[in-house]
């Protein structure tokens, strides 16, 4: 009987979570602010964008895609742009960008940022239930 329920938890545990569980979450009551992607109260994160109040930068963290560094082209709306990402900690990827360029003002209006990096591509969607935690967060960071 001990067996079967080890058994049963350990699939409890492998099982990957629903979609339904991530969402996006603003930390705005400290610095640095944090608009996460993930599901609350677990280690689990899809991506985060961080910023110091008022420095009008905003740091792109993508987890899981240690694959995207170097040059990397980011789009949003009709805006592109050319910027370094940078390896993370465990297999993440780190973008800055301004919060007064055109690109990140197309995102925080359409919710859509692509990225490609030699032959790596990656969408960052934030949901229209959403967009008002990353237009708060670009309030809160720009200067």
């Amino acid at each position: 009987m001990s067996i079967l329920i080890a058994a049963w938890a350990l699939a409890l545990q492998s099982t990957p979570a629903p979609e339904t569980a991530w969402t996006w979450t603003l930390y705005a009551d400290s610095a640095p602010v944090v608009l996460a992607n993930e599901i609350p109260d677990t280690p689990s994160l899809r991506s985060t964008l961080e910023c110091e109040p008022g420095s009008s930068v905003a740091r792109l963290t993508l987890y899981q895609t240690s694959d995207m560094t170097g040059m990397t082209r980011i789009a949003a709306g009709t805006s592109t742009a050319m910027t370094q990402s940078e390896a993370g900690r465990a297999g993440s990827v780190k973008v800055a960008l301004r919060t007064d360029h055109p690109v990140f003002a197309a995102f925080a209006r359409e919710g859509s940022l692509s990225m490609s990096a030699g032959e790596t591509r990656r969408t960052l969607e934030i949901p229209q239930a959403h967009l008002a935690k990353l237009r708060r967060f670009a309030e809160l960071c720009s200067g």
